[in-house]
């Protein structure tokens, strides 16, 4: 396998929800067989927004702005983006929660770089929901999304009788 791959070449796919949110992505690193670290080409339309607002408890991203303009929601902070800029988005809670929105009147278009820790936790602020990833396989047991008033209804120890482990130790004993 060549370990190079041009853009005119990567695979693409691309999604959209609702008015809002709308992207082109071609793949850069999986067509290469990257394994800890994830990069590909994202375009967004104008007066749209990639994915929703979110932040990633075990992966670093880094973005360097191709074309376009528009802003980084950063926590609570904007911060205009413009190409040539260089954003790096350490792992953490909602303060570091991110999302490009492209306020300008073409395509931003920005080269996204990411390790590829699993599993992975990502929050989603402006949904209050939290996902867990266990694979980066396209399967539906990949992963699962919770509201974030849903978390924390039982306890660690609940509904834990050790009716099995007693089971399992007379089994044992008397086998």
């Amino acid at each position: 396998m060549k370990p190079l791959i041009n853009l005119d070449e990567a695979p693409s796919h691309s999604g959209r929800h609702g008015d809002l949110f709308e992207y082109r992505m071609q793949e850069l690193a999986q067509p290469l067989a990257a394994k800890g670290v994830g990069a590909n080409v994202t375009s967004v339309p104008p007066g749209k927004a990639a994915f929703p607002f979110h932040h990633h408890h075990a992966n670093e991203e880094h973005f360097f702005v191709l074309s376009g303009t528009g802003v980084l929601r950063l926590g609570d902070d904007t911060y205009p983006v413009r190409p040539k800029d260089y954003v790096v988005i350490p792992p953490g809670g909602p303060e570091l929660a991110h999302q490009f929105v492209n306020t300008g009147d073409e395509d931003l278009v920005y080269l996204a770089i990411s390790t590829m820790v699993l599993p992975e936790v990502v929050g989603y602020p402006d949904a209050e929901k939290t996902g867990v990833r266990i694979t980066y396989a396209d399967k539906p047991w990949a992963r699962f999304l919770v509201k974030d008033d849903a978390k924390n209804q039982v306890e660690y120890w609940d509904d834990e009788t050790g009716e099995v482990v007693a089971a399992t130790i007379a089994d044992t004993r008397a086998g």
